[in-house]
């Protein structure tokens, strides 16, 4: 990506990896890793983007494939056999997980970049248009609304305790009554904001344009602590034990203690670091500007491997028992072998994968910027 002035960074980054189209009017669940339910981004609430069990390695065949009318750069949430995506084509989508059949989807006046959460039978997620939407779950219908500031929300919510939290392009970190919409708190930063909050510690963790990832209390909005790196944030933190773990325009990947934001290490990519981490058994997967996937010790940094995807790599990583799942821009999706980053096998879609990956009963799902979302099939036969 060429680099840009500061005063044009915000609206340049829109254009050159989100297409923004903004202005528009408006048209606790914790840690769910050991069951099958994935019901926000990175699959709970500290972004492991780990799934337990039986690892899907075999290669998958083509469950369904699902034509959203817009490209998806959205990742699938999964909830009680129901598949939740947004899309360009301005909707919310509601899909049968196992046929792909299209349940329901709701009409926005902007694009829905960032995964919807589901928790409780509510279905939580913002647009361009400059509002945040919750959803009866089963039916698609419209509970309440919130109108935010110009520029759109493309967080993906974390739901907590009653309470549903989000960042937004206005600069905003929101929290709000998950039942009604109502304000609880608005946390100001120096940016717009595209990462999307994990929770540890009684924290609310997030990344903003202002160079920084923010610690805030859950309780009161207050800052706790802040982390400033060289470059704008759009990464989302992961979090494992006492660290957060986040990467950085800079092209770094950060890992902070929790308790105060000290920094506990530093790895340096070939280039920006968009994607966000997954951690799982006490190591780092995440994707880079320069085209490969890392595997990093979460102890010091350590560089354990790193495979080559030929192309950026601006999603974020499933990981699964022995296998990493994640998407590149020269249009395939990927599986590795944890241990090495050997290729297990790819799955060519022909468009750049920026969704990440949903594993749910040994079945994929992903979006891609040819406007459809995958369900892919890895059942072991025996």
């Amino acid at each position: 990506m060429p680099p840009v002035s500061t005063s044009s960074l915000f609206r340049t980054m829109a254009m050159v990896i989100w297409s923004v189209t903004a202005g528009m009017a408006c048209a606790d669940q914790s840690n769910m890793t050991a069951i099958e339910q994935w019901p926000m981004f990175r699959g709970d609430s500290q972004h492991t983007g780990m799934r337990a069990g039986r690892s899907p390695l075999p290669r998958p065949r083509l469950l369904w494939r699902f034509n959203t009318g817009g490209t998806v750069e959205s990742s699938p949430t999964v909830v009680n056999g129901v598949l939740y995506i947004g899309t360009f084509a301005d909707h919310l989508i509601a899909l049968d997980a196992r046929s792909g059949r299209e349940l329901w989807k709701f009409k926005v006046a902007g694009l829905v970049r960032a995964s919807p959460s589901v928790v409780d039978g509510i279905v939580y997620f913002g647009a361009d248009d400059d509002c945040f939407y919750a959803l009866h779950a089963d039916s698609g219908e419209l509970l309440w609304q919130v109108k935010l500031g110009e520029g759109g929300e493309q967080s993906s919510p974390l739901v907590s305790n009653g309470r549903v939290y989000f960042g937004a392009f206005d600069h905003g970190v929101y929290a709000l009554d998950s039942k009604t919409g109502a304000s609880i708190w608005r946390y100001q930063t120096g940016g717009g904001i595209l990462s999307s909050p994990g929770m540890a510690n009684g924290l609310v963790l997030i990344g903003s344009m202002d160079k920084r990832l923010h610690a805030i209390a859950t309780q009161s909005g207050m800052a706790r602590w802040t982390l400033t790196t060289d470059d704008i944030i759009f990464s989302s933190p992961a979090v494992a034990g006492e660290i957060a773990v986040i990467g950085s325009q800079d092209g770094s990947v950060y890992a902070v203690n929790l308790e105060d934001g000290a920094l506990r290490w530093r790895y340096a990519t070939g280039a920006a670091v968009f994607s966000s981490p997954a951690i799982f058994d006490d190591i780092v997967y995440v994707g880079s500007d320069d085209h490969h996937v890392y595997a990093l010790n979460a102890g010091d940094g350590g560089l354990l491997w790193r495979s080559d995807l030929h192309g950026r790599v601006l999603g974020s990583p499933a990981v699964h028992a022995a296998g990493v799942y994640i998407g590149s821009s020269d249009g395939n999706l990927y599986a590795l072998q944890r241990d090495s980053g050997a290729l297990a096998w790819k799955f060519e879609i022909g468009d750049k994968v920026w969704s990440s990956p949903t594993i749910i009963n040994n079945v994929i799902y992903v979006g891609a910027h040819d406007g459809y979302v995958y369900a892919l099939d890895a059942t072991v036969t025996e």
